[in-house]
């Protein structure tokens, strides 16, 4: 198989059959090596400049439901793209990134190619986009509900009441209060406080 073919058929997996197209033709414009890797619980995906490779690498997580894997795609995307335009002086995600992310994405909202619940919350979002998706817990927590095989009893943290206990990761835990995009808990059996993003998955008990 070509690896025009196996792109094309990666993007046919993984995005919205109304991306595929704009998503590949990104792709041809200005080639980058493309990994669809396990999943990292630290980021959805990763772009990272490397001086002594003539082919830069754009990686995604495989198990991304495909209205997050586009979002991320663009996103990824708009960090390669910035860095080649502005240098490697610019900010990661400052204002050179935030231009290049907004023109990429476009076209996207342009089409209505996300449902109306993340085309609303994304639009608001791209007026200044963050470093990422989770850093905007209404953005989050509308892709997050097209996420398939979901368990009985599974919540965002953000959807419990302080008080309200939880596991995560096979450890109890007491929600207490927000800060900013993430929740202070008390783990049940040490007392030891942790910060938790308020959108992580949780089976509350």
């Amino acid at each position: 198989m070509s690896k025009d073919s196996s792109f094309l058929e990666a993007f046919q997996k993984h995005i919205p059959e109304a991306a595929v197209d704009y998503c590949f033709g990104l792709w041809k414009e200005d080639p980058f090596n493309f990994l669809i890797t396990k999943e990292r619980q630290s980021k959805l995906g990763d772009f990272r400049y490397r001086r002594d490779r003539k082919l830069q690498t754009i990686s995604i997580n495989y198990n991304l439901n495909s209205f997050q894997f586009l979002i991320t795609y663009l996103h990824e995307l708009a960090h390669y793209r910035a860095f080649k335009k502005y240098g490697l002086q610019i900010a990661p995600h400052g204002i050179e990134w935030k231009m290049t992310f907004q023109g990429l994405m476009i076209p996207m909202l342009e089409n209505r190619v996300f449902p109306q619940d993340i085309h609303l919350a994304l639009t608001k979002h791209m007026s200044n986009p963050k470093a990422s998706t989770g850093a905007d817990l209404f953005l989050s927590k509308v892709i997050k509900a097209y996420d398939k095989q979901k368990h009985d009893g599974v919540l965002l943290l953000a959807d419990l009441q302080a008080g309200d206990q939880f596991e995560i990761k096979g450890r109890k835990f007491t929600k207490e209060h927000l800060r900013r995009t993430r929740v202070l808990c008390e783990e049940v059996s040490t007392g030891r406080k942790y910060l938790i993003s308020a959108h992580a998955e949780v089976l509350k008990v």
